[in-house]
C-alpha cells in the first residue's frame, strides 16, 4: 500500500517536472505591450466610472 503511494507520488513528481519544462515566459516587448494595454484600459474605465458617478450624483440631486 505504501509502495503504491510512493509510486504515485514519484510519477506525479515526474509529470510535474515535465510540465514545468513546457513553461515559457513572455519577452520584454510582450511584457511592455501587455502592461501598456492594462494601464490604458484601467485609465479608460476610471474615466468612464467617474463620468457615470457624476451623472448619477446630479440625477440624485435633481430627484431629491
Amino acid at each position: 500500500m505504501i509502495k503504491k503511494w510512493v509510486q504515485k507520488i514519484t510519477e506525479a513528481w515526474r509529470d510535474f517536472k515535465g510540465e514545468l519544462g513546457k513553461i515559457t515566459f513572455p519577452g520584454k516587448n510582450e511584457t511592455i505591450g501587455a502592461t501598456t494595454v492594462v494601464i490604458i484600459f484601467t485609465v479608460l474605465v476610471s474615466i468612464f466610472l467617474a463620468l457615470v458617478d457624476a451623472i448619477l450624483v446630479r440625477l440624485l440631486r435633481f430627484v431629491v
